[in-house]
C-alpha cells in the first residue's frame, strides 16, 4: 500500500469509510477485532468496534468537516491508527480480570511510523499522524494535571510545539464520542477546557511564542521561567547532536557540513577499543562520554554522532550537554528502508540488517522541544 492509496481511504464529503479497504491497508488492525478493552471505559467492546466508532464520530464533527483536505487526511489516519498497538500491549489481571493497555499510545505511534514509512508517506504528514497518536489521550486529563504534575498551561504550550492542537482536539473528542463510557461528558468538558487554555495563551493552532530558543528549551526542561522574558544563557559548547538509524547518512552529513569539528562517536570509541557492535557497550559509552566531557569543559564546539533513536537515550545525552550549558542543535536524518538496508549491508560494520531492523521498534524521533534547534534533514 502506497501513499496515494492511503489518501484514497479518506472519504470525500458525504461518503462513508471503506473499512475493508482500511483493514487491507493496515493488516495489524485485524488483530483489533479480537482485542478486548476495559468495559468501564469501553462498553462498546473490542478495539476494532471502538476504532470504527471513533472514525465515524470524527467524520461527523463540524471541526473536521471545516478542515482542509490535508488536515482531514492527517487526523483521519491518526484516528484509524490511534489504538493500533492495543493488541500488543494488552494485559489482563489474572485475579481481577481487569484489562489494561499500558503504553499503547507511544507504541502505536512507532507502529504507525513504520507502516507509513514503508508506504512512502511524506515525512511531515507521517510525523503529524504519529505525534497525534503518541499524545491522543493527553487532553483527557490535561485540565486535571498530567502524571508529571504539570499544569494545563504547560502541557498546552509543550504540545503546541509538537502537534496541531486543533487536530489533537478533534481526535481526542472523537475518541471519547466513539465509545460507551459513563464519564464521557466529564472528559469532553476537560478537552474543551484544555482548548480554552490554549486559545487564551495564543497557542491553539500555532506554537507558543518564546522570547528566544534558550528560554524555550529551558522552559520545556522544567526551568522556572516565563516564555515572554529571555533567560540568560551561560557560555558553553555549541554541540551538533546527530540522530537517525544506522546507515542513514550521518557520517556523510557531518563530513559535508562540519569537516573540521571534533566528533564524539560510539562507533569511533568501539573501533578504538576493538569491540564489535553490541559487545561491552558500557565500556564504549564510558569512553565516548569522557571525550565529550573533556570538550564540554573546554567549551569547544563538537559533533555528537550517534543513533539517538529513543527519547530515553537522547535524554541521557542532552542532560549531560545542558549540565555544561551547551547550545544544542539536533539534526535528524533518515532514508527509505530498502536504501537503508542496502547501505548497511555494504558498510564495513558488525551491525547486521536484522539487528538494524529490530531497532525500528524504539524509533522515537526528536521533538522540537528537545533542543535549541531541531533540523529534520530528510
Amino acid at each position: 500500500m502506497q501513499y496515494e492509496q492511503l489518501r484514497a481511504l479518506v472519504p470525500a464529503p458525504g461518503q462513508v469509510p471503506d473499512y475493508q479497504a482500511c483493514l487491507a491497508a493496515f493488516p495489524a488492525l485485524e488483530l483489533a477485532k479480537t482485542t478486548p478493552q476495559d468495559p468501564r471505559y469501553h462498553g462498546e467492546g473490542d478495539v476494532w468496534t471502538h476504532t470504527m466508532m471513533v472514525v465515524d464520530a470524527l467524520l461527523a464533527s463540524p471541526a473536521y468537516q471545516a478542515a482542509t483536505r490535508a488536515d482531514q487526511e492527517i487526523v483521519f489516519l491518526a484516528a484509524l491508527l490511534h489504538d493500533v498497538a492495543k493488541h500488543s500491549t494488552t494485559v489482563i489481571d489474572p485475579v481481577t480480570g481487569a484489562i489494561g493497555q499500558p503504553g499503547h499510545s507511544r507504541k502505536g505511534s512507532i507502529d504507525a511510523r513504520i507502516a507509513l514509512w514503508d508506504a512512502g508517506v511524506p515525512f511531515a504528514v507521517r510525523e503529524a499522524v504519529c505525534r497525534l497518536i503518541a499524545v491522543h489521550q493527553v487532553p483527557f486529563f490535561a485540565w486535571e494535571g498530567s502524571r508529571r504534575g504539570k499544569p494545563a498551561e504547560f502541557i498546552a504550550r509543550e504540545l503546541s510545539w509538537q502537534v496541531s492542537l486543533p487536530l489533537l482536539a478533534m481526535l481526542a473528542e472523537a475518541d471519547m464520542r466513539g465509545r460507551v463510557c459513563a464519564d464521557a461528558a466529564r472528559v469532553l468538558d476537560n478537552i474543551a477546557l484544555f482548548c480554552e487554555v490554549a486559545r487564551d495563551d495564543g497557542c491553539f493552532g500555532q506554537p507558543r511564542a518564546f522570547a528566544d530558543a534558550h528560554t524555550a528549551v529551558s522552559y520545556f526542561r522544567g526551568a522556572e521561567v516565563h516564555p515572554d522574558y529571555a533567560l540568560f544563557q551561560e557560555p558553553g559548547s555549541r554541540v551538533i547532536v546527530m540522530a537517525g538509524l544506522p546507515a542513514s547518512g550521518k557520517n556523510t552529513w557531518v563530513a559535508a557540513h562540519y569537516p573540521d569539528l571534533p566528533v564524539v562517536s560510539f562507533d569511533d570509541a568501539r573501533e578504538a577499543l576493538g569491540l564489535r557492535h553490541g559487545k561491552n557497550e558500557g565500556r564504549v559509552a564510558h569512553a565516548a562520554i569522557e571525550r565529550a566531557r573533556d570538550l564540554l569543559r573546554q567549551q569547544a564546539p563538537f559533533i555528537w554522532n550517534a543513533t539517538n533513536l529513543s527519547e530515553l537515550m537522547r535524554k541521557k545525552t542532552l542532560d549531560l550537554l545542558y549540565a555544561y550549558h551547551a547550545e544544542v542543535e539536533l539534526v535528524y536524518l533518515e532514508k527509505p528502508r530498502a536504501e537503508l538496508l542496502r547501505r548497511n549491508s555494504r558498510r564495513d560494520t558488525s551491525l547486521s540488517n536484522k539487528t538494524l531492523t529490530g531497532m525500528l521498534h524504539r524509533w522515537d524521533l526528536p521533538l522540537p522541544t528537545e533542543a535549541h534547534r531541531v533540523v529534520y534533514a530528510v
